[in-house]
């Protein structure tokens, strides 16, 4: 059995919400819905929210993209 003290830091999993890869993919996926609600002509609760999941995707992505590797 392995000792705590023995692993490197790279060897132990850090949680999803901490992972740079996973969550640069919920924001682009995201800033994609933000662009999408903005440009259909059905549902006017879509188009007023495209602006804030937009901005909210794009921050997400800025803050996600100074995480480690």
């Amino acid at each position: 059995m392995t000792n705590p003290q023995e692993l490197t830091p790279a060897s132990r999993k850090r949680p999803f919400l901490l992972r740079r890869g996973p969550m640069e993919s919920i924001a682009t996926a995201l800033i994609a819905a933000g662009f999408l609600m903005l440009f259909q002509p059905f549902l006017l609760a879509l188009y007023t929210y495209s602006l804030a999941m937009l901005l909210t995707g794009t921050v997400m992505f800025i803050v996600v993209s100074k995480f480690p590797e």
